[in-house]
């Protein structure tokens, strides 16, 4: 009996700070608060008000395979935010939008690689604390390749 070898990908994992909302234009947080996003989406700016369009704005760390360390990747984005707290803060209040810590996870379905914890250092929680964000932990088994 011949059993073909399949390859089982490894753990993937990011995180990412977003802020979204109604009716706002990306360019103008990125204006406002002094950090280049990786990733917009500015479908809300040019919405009806009848029928409202969420935009989005987010900073994310590196897509990382392997050894995904969660503190690691959080605590990265937090040493990028924590300078600007003041100012997210603020465009949060005046665009009306709402803040988020994501972390998005492939884990492997390969019985020998480790699953990685998920987790965060109290600077960052005390962070999302201050400034009003929800914390988002999606993840998913990843394919055979």
């Amino acid at each position: 009996m011949h059993h073909e070898d399949t390859t089982l990908a490894s753990n993937k994992g990011r995180a990412y700070f977003g802020l979204s909302g109604y009716h706002f234009n990306p360019d103008d947080i990125t204006r406002l608060i002094g950090l280049e996003p990786t990733k917009t989406n500015a479908a809300g700016a040019s919405g009806a008000l009848d029928k409202p369009v969420i935009s989005t704005w987010e900073m994310s760390t590196e897509e990382v395979t392997d050894d995904v360390d969660i503190y690691v990747l959080t605590d990265l984005l937090t040493k990028q935010i924590e300078p600007v707290k003041d100012k997210i803060i603020q465009v949060i209040e005046s665009h009306n939008l709402s803040p988020r810590l994501g972390v998005e996870l492939t884990l492997s379905i390969d019985k020998d690689e480790e699953c990685p914890e998920v987790g965060f250092g109290g600077r960052t929680t005390r962070l999302m604390s201050e400034i009003g964000a929800f914390i988002n932990v999606d993840y998913k088994l990843s394919e055979r390749i």
